[in-house]
């Protein structure tokens, strides 16, 4: 099995939500395709694009994302 350096999880777990947040969207987008039977080749193609285009906003966005939910939250 692939073992990555725990010092790079961030880009892991990057690569792993924009992978899957992309397949829901680009499978909900693809929908009126299942009538036609170009459902799988409709999805495949606006997943590859729509993660080409998200996972290095994924990536880059982390790090602010991060720091905005700890100014509006705080603890308990």
């Amino acid at each position: 099995m692939l073992r990555i350096p725990r010092r790079f999880s961030h880009f892991v777990y990057g690569v792993i939500q924009s992978g899957l947040t992309c397949a829901i969207a680009a499978a909900i987008a693809s929908s009126p395709f299942l009538a036609g039977g170009t459902f799988i080749a409709h999805w495949l193609q606006s997943w590859l694009v729509a993660w080409i285009m998200m996972l290095p906003i994924v990536l880059f966005a982390a790090p602010f994302i991060r720091n905005l939910t700890h100014a509006l939250t705080r603890e308990d």
